[in-house]
């Protein structure tokens, strides 16, 4: 006959159990030092904050460090995550441009960042990392980065035939042209940009607390009416 059977209830762990954070200092502060003596010509700073490292190179060497990153059997950055851009008009070189790497094998990030002006190039990556066709087509478009040695760089966000760069600081906030669709001509029609309203200014404050002024026609709230007396 079969006795009482006790079952042992094993609570589950938590996601920060499962999880590995991507936090880890010492392998960064290992790949910072790797990436100088690797390029000590061409890593100029490394920087480790917020666990986060950030390597700071020469714009002439980005698919030299980017082939050493992926291929390095050590770190095994495989994934470019993306491209982007940041412009700072002020500098010499205003644009920054920024790329982000994983390694799922040690599951780790990192970022490598560069600097140019709007008419020097910067090597593509395309051959080493295919998808950064698309990343490097977008800086292009809305930032006005060259790339030298991409297969197709033409625009890829904005219209035909669009006029400047949009993501730069001191593109006009109207922007030049806009469109619609003309009903008479049957088509889709540019025209210079008009502007119904002037610009309306947002004071950004609680709607429960409110604004620390007297909206028109609240002068009146704590007036006693007449014959009241």
């Amino acid at each position: 006959m079969a006795t009482g059977l006790r079952w042992q209830i094993r609570e589950p762990s938590s996601n920060r159990d499962l999880v590995k954070p991507m936090t880890d200092t010492a392998k960064l502060t290992a790949l910072a030092e790797a990436a100088k003596a690797a390029f000590p010509d061409a890593v100029h700073e490394t920087r480790l904050s917020f666990g986060e490292l950030t390597l700071l190179i020469a714009r002439a060497r980005i698919a030299d460090i980017a082939k050493w990153l992926r291929d390095e059997a050590a770190w095994r950055f495989k994934i470019l995550i993306d491209i982007c851009g940041a412009d700072y008009p002020q500098r010499a070189e205003r644009f920054e441009v920024v790329y982000h790497f994983l390694s799922v094998h040690n599951n780790l990030r990192v970022r490598v960042k560069l600097s140019t002006d709007a008419s020097s190039p910067v090597p593509s990556i395309v051959g080493v990392f295919p998808a950064a066709n698309w990343f490097e087509r977008e800086a292009y478009d809305l930032y006005g980065i060259l790339f030298e040695g991409h297969p197709d760089l033409r625009r890829l966000l904005t219209d035909y035939g669009f006029s400047g760069h949009p993501l730069r600081k001191d593109f006009p906030l109207t922007g030049f042209v806009e469109v619609r669709y003309d009903e008479e001509q049957k088509r889709v029609v540019y025209e210079p940009v008009k502007l119904p309203q002037e610009f309306r200014t947002f004071d950004f404050l609680s709607p429960w607390e409110g604004g620390q002024y007297v909206l028109p026609g609240d002068e009146k709230a704590n007036t006693a009416p007449k014959g009241s007396q």
